[in-house]
């Protein structure tokens, strides 16, 4: 691998509550559904689904029964402890004061803007050096992902943004799985109640805190595919694993008796603590989701009441959680493989006419063969990714007329300079992404392309050659083929 980029990363888990852990007053009632196969993952509207995984797959319906009864105080701290134990005295204490003191409902909500940093690896190879200068001369804040600290400064500048990193594995990533799952109306549960006695008049379902946090920092949002009821509810995202603080919140509301996807940005969320907007909360970062939790209630935050409240039944069956990407989706991870990688195994090829890595792949180590796996792990992770294979590198300059393929057959050469634009390129193209392809020039190796300084050639539009290229297509069709002949 010569170079990465990774253009603002991704996993989530969500699990859903077991109902008979739950209090009757805030239940989770479940209808479980068909498990399918871990490793099934869907597109649909450009969007990414939960696996829920641990559980059962189930859709879920946030329902509540509260009647005319005393309150239940053995009930109330098996329900602390449920969810990691009960708040501490100083945070009661600290609450009290920020009620006495809390933020006008009149202050504009801050927007939460993602950094937009290119990362690169590799930035000291012969792609990976030429796509940071790329992207300097863009404007574009770039990170590099180097192991030898002097180097990446002697080469790239004393002032480079640098992570110094050890080793660089992708199979320590945990990988985003998908699944999507309708729901026909014979499905749907019975619904809940909530009632405003007992100083009540709301209630909520909660995820226990997630194992490790959830990163969706490669998302811009979740999207909720529910049954409205035409009633207003909110979500709350935690990323802190205490049981009492801050939620990042936001609003939605329902149509009565429709299936609808509700888009909430990350943008929206507001920090909200017991009602009240808190005004000097940290930013809300997507890459430490600890847990979420779906509420009905008569507040709004700050004061406000919800208007749709009312007392009594109430339903919000949900058959599935994604995080989502706006429209128009590009790459996010540009990898620089290599042409070749899917033939050591093909059978029926002239290792004559091939390259010296295709006929030497076991005396390298097998490099090929494990530059495969890691382009699957791309394709399988769920990150918009463009993989690009380039045919023999050289350091001429850019300039020379390209052939772009896919299927892992073509041989040839192809401008290390040349190859840095692609990925920049690729970066900004919706057509470019999830597409894997070989890449070459026209010339044959025993010509040498120069460029005349006086007349340098016209700059290329990368985006004619992306629209050309189809998804699913990697090489890998014809040793699928010849297995099942098998």
């Amino acid at each position: 691998m010569e170079c990465c980029c990774y253009s603002p990363t991704t996993n989530p888990s969500f699990k859903f509550l077991n109902p008979q852990s739950v209090p009757s007053s805030a239940r989770l009632c479940s209808n479980p559904f068909l498990k399918v196969n871990d490793r099934i993952k869907s597109r649909k509207q450009s969007s990414y689904v939960n696996d829920l995984r641990t559980y059962k797959r189930r859709t879920s319906i946030v329902a509540a029964e509260s009647k005319k009864q005393g309150w239940d105080f053995g009930r109330f701290v098996k329900t602390l402890y449920f969810f990691n134990g009960p708040p501490s005295p100083f945070k009661i204490f600290e609450s009290l004061i920020a009620n006495l003191s809390g933020p006008s409902s009149s202050e504009a909500e801050k927007s939460m803007d993602v950094s937009g940093i290119v990362l690169v690896a590799g930035a000291t190879g012969g792609v990976g050096r030429r796509v940071v200068d790329i992207l300097r001369k863009k404007g574009l804040p770039v990170r590099v992902l180097v192991r030898n600290e002097e180097k990446a400064r002697k080469m790239l500048g004393p002032d480079v943004d640098l992570l110094l990193v050890r080793t660089f594995n992708l199979t320590h990533r945990r990988v985003l799985k998908f699944f999507v799952q309708d729901l026909s109306n014979d499905q749907l549960p019975q619904y809940g109640i909530v009632s405003t006695a007992n100083n009540g008049g709301f209630t909520s379902i909660r995820t226990k805190n997630f194992d490790v946090a959830e990163n969706l920092s490669a998302y811009d949002g979740l999207e909720l595919r529910l049954k409205g009821d035409g009633r207003r509810y909110k979500l709350i995202v935690r990323t802190s694993r205490d049981w009492d603080t801050v939620g990042y919140t936001v609003g939605f509301d329902t149509v009565k008796d429709q299936w609808q996807s509700v888009q909430l940005p990350f943008s929206s969320l507001r920090p909200i603590f017991r009602a009240k907007t808190v005004a000097d909360a940290q930013p809300f970062d997507p890459s430490q989701i600890i847990s979420l939790q779906l509420m009905f209630s008569k507040f709004e935050y700050d004061g406000k009441l919800n208007p749709t409240f009312v007392e009594g039944p109430f339903e919000l069956p949900v058959s599935s959680i994604r995080a989502y990407m706006a429209e128009p989706i590009t790459p996010r991870f540009v990898h620089v493989g290599s042409a070749g990688v899917t033939r050591p195994e093909r059978p029926g090829l002239d290792l004559s006419k091939q390259p010296p890595a295709v006929r030497l792949n076991k005396e390298l180590g097998s490099i090929l063969t494990f530059k495969l796996k890691g382009e699957d792990l791309i394709r399988e992770s769920g990150i918009p990714y463009t993989i690009v294979r380039p045919c023999a590198l050289t350091e001429e300059p850019a300039g020379a007329d390209l052939i772009f393929e896919q299927g892992d057959n073509i041989t040839g050469k192809i401008s290390r300079e040349e190859v840095a634009k692609i990925c920049v390129a690729a970066l900004e193209s919706p057509y470019a992404c999830d597409k894997t392809f070989e890449v070459k020039c026209v010339l044959p190796f025993s010509e040498q392309y120069t460029v005349d300084p006086e007349n340098p050639p016209p700059e290329k539009d990368y985006n004619s050659y992306f629209m050309s290229l189809k998804d699913g297509i990697t090489g890998k069709e014809a040793l699928e083929k010849t297995v099942a002949a098998v």
